[in-house]
C-alpha cells in the first residue's frame, strides 16, 4: 500500500488496494455472521426451566405479575435496567440501551414479544425519570419482590461489602448493588412461564444501537484511556452537563 498517511496514522491506499483489502475483510465478515446465526440457533435450543415463584410487581395501573407482564404475547424480553431505590436517576449506560426500546417496541411485537424493562427502585422513582427521558415502553418495579435477586442482577448488602458477587454465571466482584442483564421467558397456552435464556455484562452490547454505528466509524468507540469503557456515556439530556456518578454508573466493562 502507499506510504502516505492521514490523521489516524492510516495508509492511504489506491482504489485497487483498497477493493482488495474490503474484500478481505468482507470474507471474515461473512463468517463472523454465520457464526452469529449458529449461535443464535443454540440459544433457541437451550432447555428452558419452569418458573415456580409468583412474581408480582408494581405498574402504571397497579399490581402485575409476570405472567401478566406477557399480555397477549408468548415471548417476553425484560431488560434489567440499574435503577435502585433511592438513586436519584437511572444509570446513564442502560439508558442509553434505552432509547432504542421505543422504536423497537412496534417491530418485536409484530414478532410476538413483549419488550421491557424491570427495576428495583420504586414506581414513583421509575415513572419521574421515565418523563424526565420521554420514554413511552413499558417499565415496571421489582421493589418488594425477589425477581432481581433471583435472577442474579442485585445483591445484597452484604455481598456488596464482601465485594464478591454471583453475576454473570460466576462469583465475581462488582461496583455496583444493581447489574445489567436481559432475561427472556416463555408463556404456553396453558399460561404457564418458562425462563429461556438470561445474559449479563456484555452479552448485552448488542441492544446497544449507538455501539453499532461506533463500530463502524473510523475512531471506533474511541473508548481507550477511559477510567472504564463507557465513562463517556451520559443520559441523553445530559451531554453538556453533570458527569457520571459513583451511585448510577455501570462502571466498568464485565465480560
Amino acid at each position: 500500500m502507499s506510504s502516505s498517511s492521514v490523521d489516524l496514522g492510516h495508509q492511504v491506499a489506491s482504489s485497487q488496494e483498497w477493493l482488495a483489502a474490503r474484500k478481505a475483510l468482507l470474507a471474515k465478515e461473512k463468517e463472523w455472521t454465520r457464526m452469529r446465526d449458529e449461535l443464535s440457533r443454540m440459544r433457541r435450543e437451550l432447555p428452558w426451566e419452569r418458573v415456580e415463584k409468583n412474581y408480582v410487581f408494581e405498574g402504571p395501573e397497579g399490581k402485575v405479575t409476570l405472567a401478566e407482564l406477557f399480555g397477549e404475547k408468548s415471548q417476553l424480553v425484560i431488560y434489567h435496567f440499574m435503577f435502585g431505590p433511592s438513586w436519584e436517576q437511572g444509570c446513564p449506560s442502560c439508558s442509553m440501551v434505552a432509547d432504542g426500546f421505543d422504536g423497537a417496541m412496534v417491530h418485536v411485537a409484530d414478532r410476538d414479544v413483549m419488550l421491557m424493562a424491570v427495576s428495583r427502585a420504586t414506581l414513583p422513582e421509575i415513572e419521574a425519570f421515565r418523563k424526565r427521558m420521554g420514554w413511552k415502553f413499558k417499565w415496571v418495579s421489582s421493589n418488594g419482590n425477589d425477581f432481581n435477586h433471583d435472577y442474579h442482577v442485585s445483591f445484597t448488602k452484604e455481598e456488596v461489602e464482601k465485594g464478591s458477587m454471583y453475576y454473570n454465571y460466576a462469583i465475581n466482584p462488582f461496583p455496583s448493588e444493581e447489574g445489567p442483564g436481559v432475561s427472556v421467558f416463555y408463556k404456553d397456552e396453558s399460561g404457564e412461564v418458562f425462563h429461556t435464556y438470561s445474559t449479563f455484562a456484555r452479552g448485552g452490547e448488542p441492544l446497544i444501537g449507538a455501539y453499532a454505528y461506533l463500530d463502524l466509524a473510523p475512531k471506533g468507540r474511541n473508548e481507550e484511556g477511559l477510567s472504564f469503557p463507557m465513562a463517556w456515556v451520559r443520559h441523553h439530556d445530559r451531554y453538556a452537563g453533570a458527569p457520571v456518578t459513583k451511585a448510577s454508573c455501570c462502571a466498568g466493562d464485565h465480560a
